[in-house]
């Protein structure tokens, strides 16, 4: 990994603040992460990015605009509203200076973006593009993929994942959160919880999957009717034949940020939950069912601070820094724009059923 790194970050809000701390902590984790200067950031709100350098350390703080002819950065960080990711990237694929760009997810909110990413990603653009699927890099996470690729488990059968919340059922947070309602694909519970899960489904089953039908449900009088609170997808890969839901919900009661995948194929299943998750479970004829104490091995990586210490949300992300600065990724699956516009094709059809019902 190189020497030092110039970071400068499209975006001031909540998700950059956890981004600005994995940068911090990379240091503690990678004996061979480079320096990082956090140079510059750019938000639309003078008090928010000025309060957003001062708290975390960026020597400067500019309008969007201004980061455009900036040649004092190599690595953009694009963290600001959805609608504004994929025009970003397509401006910051331009810059000669710059190396390398981490998008948060969703990468688009149109099927006219996904054309344009998909013009960007057959040309010389030259530029290392990562999306924000942190969940890939889960420790438990990042075994079973390795474990499920070994080929033991036989062709898919089926298949189900669910990424539950259940903030929106509180009215006072439904109101703070209006945005966040804006109509799929822009906004909702598929585009904000399902991207993970169809990234994560990508990552273990390929990019041929294909949507079936889509449903939403949850209804509230303060609610836009064509929010999606809670969806839930039925999807087919065509190859093997296996068919499998996904559910993806901001108001499932009792639960907080609760994640689970199951797998079953001709020979055997790979099972993860976020109630344990510090662990994957198996199931394989000579072995019966196994539980693996994955807790937070990143080898070859890092042991820090020690490799049976609880995983978590943020270690992760951690670890997906690590990765696009160059890190060596062993097992770990990158989630690159390819990757990215997969999940987004995905999620453009789910969009498409959900309106024509």
């Amino acid at each position: 990994m190189g020497n030092t790194v110039r970071v400068g970050f499209l975006g001031a809000g909540g998700i950059a603040r956890a981004h600005a701390y994995a940068l911090d902590a990379l240091k503690f984790y990678y004996e061979d992460a480079p320096e990082i200067s956090k140079v510059v950031v750019a938000s639309p709100t003078p008090s928010s990015r000025e309060s957003f350098a001062g708290r975390f350390g960026f020597a400067e703080a500019v309008p969007p605009e201004k980061i455009w002819d900036r040649k004092d950065i190599d690595t953009l960080y694009i963290t600001g509203p959805n609608h504004t990711h994929t025009p970003q990237l397509l401006k910051a694929v331009k810059m000669p200076n710059i190396d390398r760009i981490y998008v948060e997810k969703p990468l688009a909110v149109s099927q006219i973006e996904i054309e344009q990413l998909e013009a960007l990603n057959w040309s010389d653009h030259g530029k290392f593009i990562m999306i924000g699927y942190q969940f890939l890099q889960k420790s438990p996470i990042r075994k079973a993929l390795d474990h499920w690729k070994s080929g033991d488990f036989g062709d898919l059968i089926h298949f189900r994942i669910e990424y539950l919340h259940s903030s929106y059922l509180d009215p006072e947070y439904r109101q703070k959160r209006k945005s966040r309602l804006a109509p799929i694909p822009q906004n909702g519970a598929a585009v904000d919880l399902g991207s993970h899960a169809l990234s994560m489904l990508t990552a273990f089953l390929g990019d041929r999957l294909v949507v079936l039908n889509a449903a939403a449900s949850g209804d509230f009088d303060d609610v836009p009717g064509e929010s999606d609170l809670c969806t839930t997808v039925m999807l087919k890969d065509p190859v093997t034949g296996g068919v499998g839901t996904m559910v993806a919900s901001r108001v499932s009661a009792g639960t907080g940020d609760s994640f689970r995948l199951e797998l079953w194929g001709s020979r055997g299943s790979i099972l993860f939950d976020t109630t344990q998750p510090d662990i994957y479970r198996s199931y394989l004829p000579g072995e019966g069912w196994c539980t693996h104490d994955v807790m937070s091995d990143y080898l070859p990586a890092s042991k820090f601070p020690s490799d049976y210490m609880p995983t978590g949300w943020l270690r992760a992300l951690i670890h997906n820094h690590y990765l696009f600065l160059g890190g060596e990724p062993g097992i770990s699956f990158i989630p690159n724009l390819h990757h990215g516009i997969v999940v987004q094709r995905l999620l453009q059809d789910i969009a498409e059923n959900l309106i024509a019902k």
